[in-house]
């Protein structure tokens, strides 16, 4: 029997590429996402079933993975990947944005995991791969607190759910990903700022700027298929490994973040916003 995966965030990006992939290696996915009425591309694909999910409601979590267990029998992985980013000084970030960083990143994940919880304990199997970023465990660059915050704790989450789970032969993973070409990341940040306040332009001006410049530079971004190819090698058992670092930029500032003590790694990334 085919194996089925379950997959958040495919309406783009890297959720619609691994979508793509696993069809394409022969898997049953389900791919939810928020507007599924608008999606055409992996309609097309005869192993994949679309779900409307927003991962922030818990009511619509509970249908989607309803759905899925009755349309396909068994769900054998779920990829949680869907994922925001908010930016910019956090004394001026909105109540609401904060909320939302939290509400997509950390209790979207929470949300899917708590609704498979008793499909994969009363199959004594499973696994959950969510993906994280360089920046749940490192930090680069300033006026990303909140966006660090979420990935932190979801890498927490993750850790701590390892021991409980392990009983029930569920497997958990972290896909810690770097920049990565063909998504649209950028065009979706949440920017906080303030119309009369400055004092904290020259610094958002450089983080900006330095978006702006990785673009799709292969120097600074990776091939995304680099990433979908580290989830593949955990859902099929090919990798064993509890966190996958992968791309160039988070390998670069770890290897220097290990090197050095905190305060030294500190310094010098702010050096580079200075």
């Amino acid at each position: 029997m085919n194996k089925t995966v379950f997959i958040t965030g495919a309406s783009t990006g890297l959720g619609k590429l691994t979508a793509k992939y696993f069809a394409s290696q022969g898997w049953q996915v389900a791919a939810t996402m928020r507007t599924p009425e608008k999606e055409t591309e992996l309609n097309a694909y005869p192993n994949i079933r679309i779900f409307k999910l927003d991962v922030t409601d818990v009511a619509q979590v509970k249908q989607a993975t309803e759905q899925a267990i009755a349309a396909f029998g068994k769900i054998d992985v779920v990829v949680n990947n869907a994922g925001m980013g908010t930016y910019g000084p956090l004394e001026f970030a909105e109540e609401s944005a904060i909320d939302w960083q939290f509400a997509v990143n950390v209790r979207g994940a929470i949300n899917v995991t708590r609704a498979f919880l008793p499909h994969f304990r009363a199959n004594k199997s499973g696994m959950f791969i969510n993906i994280s970023s360089f920046m749940g465990v490192t930090t680069a660059v300033p006026v990303g607190s909140l966006y660090n915050m979420s990935k932190f704790a979801l890498e927490g989450l993750t850790e701590g759910l390892y021991y409980e789970l392990k009983p029930f032969n569920i497997e958990l993973r972290l896909i810690e990903q770097g920049g990565s070409s063909g998504n649209n990341f950028q065009n979706s940040i949440i920017w906080h700022s303030h119309p009369e306040i400055k004092d904290y332009d020259p610094i958002v001006h450089k983080v900006k700027g330095l978006m702006a410049k990785a673009g799709d530079n292969p120097d600074m971004v990776d091939d995304p298929q680099i990433v979908v190819d580290a989830i593949y090698a955990q859902a099929t058992g090919a990798s064993k490994q509890f966190r996958t670092l992968v791309g160039n930029a988070g390998k670069q500032l770890m290897a220097l973040r290990n090197s050095v003590p905190i305060e030294a790694y500190l310094e010098k990334i702010a050096a580079n916003f200075a």
